[in-house]
């Protein structure tokens, strides 16, 4: 499963873990995604997405079909 958010577009990306000496080795921040059932009443249809938390939050605030007709006018495929 690829770890990129289909409506923020949140992926993955590399950093170092530093020691307390200073050391670097190369690690991964991963983005917090989940899979998600949303119910659109305005189209009447289930859409499942793979969806950042922060994401979530956004569409807790705004709601599904207002974030979701966001993205389509910018051009975003969902």
């Amino acid at each position: 499963m690829s770890r990129i958010c289909q409506l923020t577009g949140k992926k993955p990306i590399t950093g170092n873990n530093v020691s307390h000496s200073n050391r670097k080795t190369k690690r991964w921040f991963r983005p917090n995604i989940q899979k998600k059932r949303f119910f659109i009443p305005e189209e009447n249809k289930w859409i499942t997405l793979k969806v950042s938390t922060s994401a979530l939050r956004t569409i807790d605030k705004k709601g599904i079909y207002a974030y979701l007709k966001e993205l389509r006018k910018k051009g975003v495929k969902v």
